[in-house]
């Protein structure tokens, strides 16, 4: 065999090795697994358990984790010692970072307190049995209030809506003494309600029964029910209303003035007039003369 074609062929074989070899090595360099760049990362304060309205943080209920920094909610905390003692004022779920708007400013009140916005008043009441056992009234809910008894006009008892669209801060039991004196436990809600309505509210509790039902609470609407009476619940026609008397009938009439008519009363004659008179002195005597009076 030619030793020129054997040195041509034995230098093409090496090149052919050298070729694949770096072919082989590029290509297993780019399907390899890219290594992932390190990211940059943040503590963020989240809770450890639901957090209602009105609850006081405490070091049980909250935890750190980390996040990417990019990832950072805002208005979240770094640090477990900024929400202690802070109540909460929006409710807050599990694993949920702690924002600043859902808390109130440290030491400004316990309980519901922060949560009433100025100008609002908020009122307790005991609710039905149905309603509080079931678990239908629960915070952030809105509900009109019934009351039920007898008006102080009225010869039956009736039931109509006192207030409507009120929003539930808080539902949960209470402690009372029942007529015999016994503590029994019962179903109470706290209403956010104006000075006016509190008062209305709590006329309202102390005259008859309460019922609150429940609504949408994106329905603001406020109706005008007339109240029904027991005696409608049997199908008695409702009494019809008195009629309103006019302005003009109901002004109070003036009293009549009867004036007599004038007496006439006789006048008396004047009296005569005097007779003229002269006094005479003679000496130590002294005498009157009357002078008669001509015709």
């Amino acid at each position: 065999m030619d030793r020129r074609f054997l040195t041509v062929l034995g230098v093409s074989l090496v090149f052919a090795l050298v070729v694949s070899s770096v072919f082989y090595q590029m290509t297993s360099r780019g399907s390899g697994p890219k290594k992932s760049e390190p990211t940059d990362t943040k503590d963020v304060v989240v809770a450890t358990r639901p957090l209602g309205i009105g609850v006081m943080v405490k070091p049980a209920d909250v935890k750190l984790t980390k996040v990417p920094m990019d990832a950072f909610p805002k208005g979240a905390f770094s640090k477990v010692e900024e929400v202690l003692d802070r109540p909460v004022v929006s409710n807050i779920l599990l694993d949920e970072p702690l924002l600043e708007g859902r808390l109130a400013v440290k030491g400004s009140g316990l309980g519901l307190a922060p949560t009433i916005p100025v100008g609002m008043r908020a009122v307790t009441v005991r609710v039905n049995d149905v309603a509080g056992a079931a678990g239908f009234v629960l915070p952030g809910l809105r509900v009109d209030v019934l009351v039920t008894g007898r008006p102080p006009s009225g010869d039956s008892t009736m039931t109509t809506t006192v207030l409507q669209n009120l929003l539930v801060l808080s539902a949960g039991q209470a402690m009372q003494s029942d007529a015999r004196g016994t503590p029994v436990s019962v179903s109470t809600v706290t209403l956010l309600v104006t000075p006016a309505d509190a008062e209305t509210l709590t006329l309202a509790n102390g005259e008859g029964r309460l019922q609150l039902i429940l609504r949408n609470s994106s329905d603001e609407g406020i109706e005008k029910p007339p109240g029904r009476f027991v005696a409608e619940l049997y199908g008695s026609p409702r009494k019809p209303a008195a009629p309103v008397a006019t302005a003009k009938a109901a002004a109070p009439r003036k009293p009549v003035v009867m004036v007599a008519p004038p007496v006439a009363i006789p006048i008396a004659p004047p009296p005569p007039a005097p007779p003229d008179q002269i006094v005479v002195i003679r000496g130590t005597t002294k005498t009157v003369e009357v002078i008669p009076r001509g015709n």
